[in-house]
């Protein structure tokens, strides 16, 4: 940032819309029905305020004997959600931990604080900056409350939809109060950024005066939000009623901890209507189900994919939908599909760490799957994590001389060097990670929502405060999503897997170092040579674009790199005849990603038949389909697909 000087307020830039992601693990960060923050109604809800209400509602008095049974159904209903928050803390089923985290918020913060306050003419500076804002806005604000047309002194972000109602504008109250919050909130950021402190202290202040500045927008709250003040006037509170209530059910869900609902989870069943592409499961053990899908085409490549999807999230979210699935698109273009379902691990897996989840998991997938194809070659896809796994797994086989028969590898938004892994390093450091691995040692595992509350954070502005304004202030129940469904359906995470995981990785980064012991051997990138395709996505927050090119360099082959538009989810799930998003392809990745992008070609629509026919140059044979029906090998079938492991509830 540039060096402070005595000026007026900046004017040219808005709160950013959350987190720069996001949604370890995965799943979360880009889960959105549209580009937009807001989430999508659901069509001709019977609590969605009409224009016909609003209408009435500002020409007609409210009617104030509805208006107060409603706010005493709405304090009982309050009532309810507050004994749901408080009873498993009384019992002991959950330990209050806020003090710990916002002392951590406290500290952090306060390094910036003592940065500004520790030179007088610093806090001059700093005091009259916000300040000249403050002044520039109520002479704007003066003049527009006179009839004159002004210049606003500050604007939200195009991609900012929290201020999209039309009275953010028009109403000289409304625009003020959105115009100060956003002076404040950009005057905050301005103060983390310019404050000289080391880099990890203002990577955690910058994260958590995005969180701040989220939670305390004028939109958030009904008195200061005038389309939630409409609304509220046209039903004379029902839906703060309705809010509550959803509330205190959404607190119960949780088991104490608010589990915000980003869609109706009664629209969709597991085997249902997601994840139902025709196969079998023909293999299982204790940490996971290898599913066989069933050929569509007369004719198949010879040599089959194995899939290695995340364990922090379900398979399925690869195989969605019909319209969305990529399971089903790569079979009916003539793909024999191999996937692996994880478990949904209990304490008993507790102690079950990388390597078993390498040898159990991964290699047995590998094995299962050549014997049941009847191949000696398989191509390996890994996605996030399972592309991290997918990694280590090569380099081990490697460091051991083993050549399973590989014909390829292919990396969806995938990190082996997590020098810019995001803003999910706020999460990790010494103290934390210890801190988790205590609480973990009592239950044997990590909570699946304690990742998914960190995902959801990294873009608070799209997956969480949208819903909180639309459930429980609106009183709307959300869209039905399939992507935010899957969100929602968390796994737990072994103990032991999970602190490998965080401290060899995002801790100490260990992998890039080429330091990482994993099952007696010491793991080096360099010697995985074997073809290569690897896809980022550029708004991606988990897995951010520049870390996968970083560390796509540190293979002995780095091969084909796909840059593709969108984030973490939509990027990848991305169905080629929806003909959404785009696609960049160039050089192998070497330098920087900027220049890389620079001189690449944009390809409209999905990277998925770039990838089909990248996979059949590497072996163009066919074989009869009737060759790859499942359970017809050595492996007879234990269940139909999607399998019973991924229906276990958290």
């Amino acid at each position: 940032m540039a060096a402070t000087k005595p000026a007026p307020a900046k004017p040219a830039r808005a709160a950013a819309p959350a987190a720069t992601p996001a949604r370890t693990a995965e799943a979360r960060i880009d889960a959105r029905p549209a580009p937009t923050a807001a989430p999508a109604p659901a069509a001709a809800s019977a609590h969605e305020t009409t224009p016909a209400e609003a209408a009435r509602a500002a020409a007609s008095p409210i009617d104030l004997e509805v208006f107060a049974a409603n706010l005493a159904r709405m304090m009982e209903e309050g009532g309810r959600a507050m004994a749901a928050y408080l009873r498993p803390r009384e019992d002991g089923r959950i330990k209050n931990e806020v003090a710990e985290d916002l002392a951590d918020v406290a500290k952090t913060i306060g390094n910036v604080a003592e940065y500004w306050l520790s030179d007088p003419q610093r806090t001059l500076e700093a005091q009259s900056r916000l300040i000249g804002g403050y002044l520039d806005l109520w002479s704007s604000a003066l003049k527009k409350l006179g009839g004159e047309k002004t210049r606003p002194v500050v604007e939200p972000t195009a991609r900012d939809a929290r201020f999209a109602d039309a009275e953010w504008n028009t109403n000289p109250f409304f625009d003020a109060l959105k115009q100060a919050y956003l002076l404040t909130a950009n005057w905050a950021e301005d103060m983390v950024g310019e404050a000289e402190i080391d880099p990890r202290t203002k990577h955690k202040a910058e994260f958590y005066v995005r969180q701040i500045a989220s939670a305390v927008s004028p939109s958030n709250f009904v008195l200061t939000n005038p389309e939630l003040l409409r609304t509220t006037l046209a039903s004379n509170g029902e839906n703060l009623v309705r809010g509550m209530k959803m509330l205190a059910e959404d607190i119960e869900a949780g088991g104490g901890d608010l589990k915000i609902r980003q869609t109706d989870d009664s629209k969709f069943r597991v085997g249902e209507n997601l994840a139902t592409t025709p196969g079998k499961v023909i293999f299982q053990n204790e940490l996971m189900q290898l599913i066989q899908y069933a050929p569509q085409t007369e004719t198949v490549l010879a040599t089959p994919v194995v899939i290695i999807p995340p364990w922090i999230n379900k398979f399925y979210v690869l195989d969605l939908t019909a319209e969305k699935s990529f399971v089903r698109w790569a079979v009916a273009n003539g793909l024999t599909v191999f996937m692996v379902s994880w478990v949904n691990p209990g304490p008993e897996l507790a102690g079950k760490g990388f390597e078993d989840y390498m040898k159990d998991g991964v290699l047995t997938a590998f094995e299962v799957a050549k014997k049941a194809a009847g191949t000696r070659d398989f191509h390996a896809v890994g996605y996030c994590v399972g592309g991290t796994m997918l990694a280590m797994t090569l380099a081990w086989l490697a460091a051991r001389g083993r050549k399973p028969g590989l014909a390829s590898a292919t990396f969806l938004t995938t990190q082996v060097d997590f020098t810019f892994a995001g803003d999910l390093k706020v999460f990790i450091d010494e103290e934390q990670v210890a801190s988790l691995e205590r609480k973990m040692l009592e239950s044997g595992f990590m909570e699946g929502r304690q990742m998914a509350n960190a995902f959801n954070m990294l873009r608070a502005n799209d997956l969480i405060w949208p819903y909180v304004v639309n459930n429980y202030l609106k009183g709307q129940a959300p869209f039905p999503f399939d992507i935010l469904y899957w969100n929602s359906d968390s796994t737990r995470l072994p103990a032991a897997n999970h602190s490998f995981y965080l401290r060899n990785c995002y801790l100490d980064n260990k992998l890039a170092q080429g330091s990482l012991m994993l099952a007696g051997e010491t793991l080096d990138l360099k010697t995985i040579d074997l073809p290569m395709y690897s896809v980022a996505t550029r708004e991606d927050h988990i897995a951010p674009a520049a870390s996968v090119f970083l560390g796509l360099q540190m293979f002995g082959n780095p091969g084909r790199f796909v840059l593709a538009g969108s984030g973490h989810i939509a990027g990848v799930i991305n169905p080629p005849a929806r003909g959404k998003y785009q696609y960049w392809t160039g050089g192998p990745p070497a330098g920087k990603l900027e220049d890389w992008i620079a001189k690449a070609e944009m390809h409209p629509g999905s990277w998925w038949p770039d990838w089909r026919g990248w996979i059949e140059a590497q072996d163009g044979r066919h074989v009869p389909a009737a060759r790859r029906i499942p359970g017809a090998g050595l492996y007879k079938p234990i269940e139909d697909a999607p399998g019973s492991y991924v229906k276990v509830k958290s």
